[in-house]
């Protein structure tokens, strides 16, 4: 067996080791992480210079894409 080999089940073994119930809650946890991170962001950065109308703002846009992922991650676990 190669090192490789060896690394490759060590990393394996260990990624088993955790629990289902930690690891949803950390799939869950990074977009909503990700979520608050873009709502906090100023609203300069996240609306370009020209923009004429309130939904040019990329925040909206960013955020409601991030509620989807986590209702539908939510429901699948």
């Amino acid at each position: 067996m190669t090192p490789l080999h060896q690394l490759g089940d060590l990393l394996r073994e260990a990624l088993a080791a955790v629990p289902m119930g930690l690891a949803q809650a950390l799939f869950l946890a990074l977009p909503l992480i990700v979520l608050i991170w873009v709502l906090r962001l100023p609203r300069e950065e996240t609306t370009p210079p020209e923009a004429r109308s309130s939904l040019a703002n990329l925040k909206l846009w960013a955020a409601l894409a991030l509620v989807i992922q986590v209702v539908i991650y939510a429901y699948m676990s």
